[in-house]
């Protein structure tokens, strides 16, 4: 895959009907970025947050944001804060399941990382239920149909299919119980994904209504900037369409990248192409809001086509 072609063809023919940032109240002097997807529960909308110093790293907790108009989110006072980075909700059997990446410091640097989940039907009473494999992040759940659950992987420690700097895994399980380290660092690599250098993951996991999950997520490489020869980490949001028994990956496509979303201060110059994806929104009238973090510093949203049109709308969720 040719995804630095597919970059460029997307900037010259994207589509973007409404973009913004989003505003976050009651955390004055910190930044909110990569955030989970907004979701409903018991009848109130939420989003979780990662906050953090803008010229801080590692250091950052989730908070729990309620909707207090468009695009403007404020703290839930009393909410459970958590010590972890790039927060991630999936529902599962009637479940919120909050996942996300617990940084270990040794001697004040960063020693490993894990993603850790929790999970439960009280926001303010979710329990901490399993840990991922040593240093994986972007780990993805979905809740599929017979109470089946996909289970996505990102290893990122060698060189992959192609020369790859990372993969994507899916298994099935059948039960929440059955999450464990080793199931996801077992699962069978999908093949197709990256050229080269690239990494990428998943972000947001759907179940279909024709059988196949529609996956949200991130393609990454590295760039010269053309007018400073800066080398930059680029991040653009992608998604693709897995059908879950023949392991096909469909449809891959951008579906945004850093021009689509208003003007932010990076957290680091080096960071000025990133978007970190969180998910999309279905809309009432057909299109998807897709949120992003962009630059490690703010939180974006943009309305585009809806990128699973054709496969059947979403089944379940939130």
């Amino acid at each position: 895959m040719d995804i630095k072609k597919k970059y460029l063809d997307f900037e010259q023919n994207k589509r973007i009907y409404d973009s913004a940032l989003l505003t976050f109240e009651g955390v004055d002097g910190y930044d909110v970025y990569n955030c989970s997807i907004p979701f409903t529960w018991n009848g109130k909308r939420y989003i979780y947050g990662r906050v953090e110093r803008h010229n801080e790293w590692a250091r950052s907790t989730v908070h729990l944001f309620e909707e207090a108009g468009k695009d403007r989110w404020k703290a839930v006072n009393g909410a459970v804060v958590y010590q972890l980075e790039d927060p991630y909700v999936a529902k599962i059997g009637g479940q919120m399941v909050l996942g996300g990446t617990h940084v270990r410091m040794k001697s004040g640097q960063i020693d490993t990382y894990y993603g850790y989940f929790y999970r439960g039907t009280d926001l303010n009473d979710l329990y901490y239920f399993t840990t991922g494999p040593d240093r994986m992040k972007d780990i993805r759940l979905v809740e599929m149909d017979g109470g089946r659950i996909g289970v996505f992987s990102r290893p990122r420690n060698g060189v992959y299919e192609d020369g790859a700097a990372s993969a994507i895994g899916f298994a099935v399980i059948s039960s929440l119980d059955e999450l464990t380290a080793d199931v996801i660092e077992n699962a069978p690599r999908l093949r197709g994904l990256f050229g080269p250098s690239e990494w990428g993951g998943p972000n947001q996991a759907y179940f279909l209504m024709s059988g196949k999950i529609g996956v949200i997520g991130h393609m990454s490489w590295e760039d010269t900037a053309p007018d400073d020869g800066e080398r930059l980490q680029v991040y653009v949001n992608s998604s693709f369409v897995l059908d879950p028994d023949t392991r096909d990956v469909l449809d891959f496509k951008i579906v945004g990248c850093r021009s689509c979303y208003p003007a932010s201060v990076p957290k680091l110059s080096r960071l000025r192409n990133c978007t970190f994806t969180s998910g999309i929104v279905v809309r009432e009238d057909g299109k998807a809001d897709l949120y992003s973090g962009v630059c490690d510093a703010a939180e974006g949203r943009i309305t585009i086509d809806d990128p699973f049109d054709g496969f059947g709308g979403i089944v379940g969720g939130f």
